[in-house]
């Protein structure tokens, strides 16, 4: 059987990958996820309101909102309300990335769903700037704000499952590593991404790429439906049947239409037992491990996940190429399909062996801290040229603060073959997810850094088409609508209909089809 070298063990320079791979993933959260926090009279301070309170509008101008409206906004839910000055509002505004430092007005932690068709009601009414925050994995920082309202959902999680119509019940908040446990006990599972603090509600809402993926489809391509607060504070049920305009946009749409408050999710017999992990090779061989990466990868049975990776530690000294596989198929014939990656030769570092999928799928909870400075480009491959090969292994800049890391997820397969507008989610060609971030200490200016990443983007650039919208960062408007692209006219239809004032647009933000 295929197993990891028990000699083989990282250098320092590639334990440094465990930094910043993460990061290239946009899939992690915060180590310290805020809790329950007890009897809600230990509250009274944080939800004493003590005079009127400064905020921003939708289109961020300044505006006041009066002591009694959020004093009554505080007395009507059962979850907290938290302002500045309090540890808990601290913890609750932050997000994974450390770069992002916003300070929103004040930050709802809902309990359930009256709590969070209060705050909606509450911001529509005051035409007040919302952010929703889940995993906290936004790389831009799409779920916190300056001056407007952040409803943290980190106290609304749970998941349930149903073995015998193999669904999984999961609380709008929740993170996918609940998903995960309580899927697999049952022998069952669906795509769930890579990193198991990761969002429930980001990943479903946009995409959901994973382990799985090439066997079950995105994940959202396994939602069977959702209950969803929209912007005028009611909940609907949208799935197949009910709302099925809504039930379309949302996968795909992301938080464009309002708070999922439940996902229901098509589940999957799964052997617990995979056989996965990583190999990594020394930089001078990036070039044949990329060549054989461009066929592997694209002709691969549905049941291999495969990505690839490069890193340039600071100054570039130490710097790797690598794979991370998951063989989700039977064991037995292990030897046989991965048989191509060992005739590669001893990698320098080798930790694939049988493991638990649970496992596997929480093996990168911890590789990055997310204790630097981050900014991420990324875009869809639908193909791997040679062309663009050979550009990922020319020279680059080297910066003594620097860290570069580029990744390709593994896409296709099922993915690919969902026809186009069945989910709002366009980009049904994609082979691999193509990322390229940098990352930086916090106390320099990142304004070099950050002109770096766009630079080398722009080689990565034209072999893309689209990008993945958990990703979109300071893109114009116009390039969001067009990455949507055939589905766009319908999405706005239903923006329309479900958030006409454009209440939710922290996100790869869709404009209302009457706004022009």
């Amino acid at each position: 059987m295929l197993g990891a070298d028990k000699h083989s063990q990282p250098s320092g320079a590639l334990m440094d990958r465990r930094l910043f791979i993460q990061s290239a993933l946009a899939a992690g959260a915060s180590a310290a996820v805020p809790a329950q926090y007890g009897l809600a009279a230990s509250f009274s301070m944080l939800t004493e309101v003590a005079g009127d309170f400064p905020a921003v509008s939708t289109d961020r101008k300044p505006i006041m909102l009066e002591k009694s409206d959020l004093q009554a906004l505080s007395d009507s839910l059962r979850g907290n309300l938290l302002l500045p000055g309090n540890d808990a509002y601290d913890k609750a505004r932050r997000v994974l990335n450390a770069s992002i430092d916003k300070r929103p007005a004040f930050v709802i932690q809902p309990s359930g769903v009256a709590d969070v068709r209060h705050a909606v009601r509450f911001a529509s009414d005051h035409n007040l700037l919302v952010a929703v925050k889940c995993g906290g994995h936004s790389f831009a920082g799409k779920s916190t704000c300056d001056g407007g309202m952040q409803i943290d959902l980190s106290t609304f999680r749970h998941a349930r499952v149903d073995p015998q119509s193999r669904t999984a019940y999961v609380a709008g908040g929740s993170l996918l590593g609940e998903l995960d446990r309580e899927s697999m006990a049952f022998g069952l599972a669906t795509t769930a991404g890579t990193v198991s603090h990761t969002g429930v509600g980001g990943l479903a809402l946009a995409g959901g790429f994973g382990r799985l993926g090439r066997r079950f489809g995105l994940a959202l391509d396994n939602v069977k439906a959702v209950d969803i607060v929209t912007a005028d504070g009611q909940l609907r049920r949208a799935d197949a049947e009910q709302h099925p305009d809504l039930y379309w946009g949302v996968r795909g749409g992301g938080g464009n239409f309002g708070i999922v408050t439940s996902f229901e999710f098509q589940l999957h017999p799964v052997d617990r037992q995979v056989f996965g992990g990583d190999v990594y090779y020394p930089f001078s061989r990036s070039k044949e491990i990329l060549d054989f990466y461009r066929e592997f990868a694209l002709t691969a049975p549905d049941d291999v996940y495969c990505d690839l990776m490069l890193i340039r530690p600071p100054g570039g000294e130490g710097a790797v190429v690598g794979m991370h596989i998951c063989y989700s198929g039977p064991l037995q014939k292990t030897e046989e399909v991965l048989a191509p990656v060992r005739k590669l030769g001893k990698p320098a570092v080798d930790t694939m062996a049988v493991v638990d999928y649970v496992r596997l799928q929480q093996s990168w909870d911890n590789t990055d801290p997310r204790n630097t400075g981050e900014y991420m480009k990324s875009g869809f491959v639908n193909e791997f040229p040679q062309a663009l090969a050979d550009l990922l292994v020319e020279d680059v800049e080297q910066h003594p603060e620097r860290s570069l890391f580029v990744m390709f997820q593994h896409g296709g397969g099922a993915i690919t073959r969902v026809p186009v507008d069945a989910t709002a989610f366009v980009h049904r060609k994609v082979a691999l997810n193509s990322f390229a971030s940098v990352s930086y200490p916090l106390n320099v200016d990142p304004a070099v850094h950050i002109a770096f990443i766009r630079e080398y983007w722009k080689k990565i650039e034209p072999f893309t088409d689209g990008y993945y919208t958990v990703d979109v960062a300071d893109e114009p408007q116009s390039q969001v609508h067009a990455n949507y692209q055939a589905n766009l006219q319908r999405l706005r239809e239903v923006k329309q209909t479900y958030d006409p004032t454009n209440l939710f647009r922290l996100n790869a933000n869709i404009a209302p089809q009457d706004s022009g």
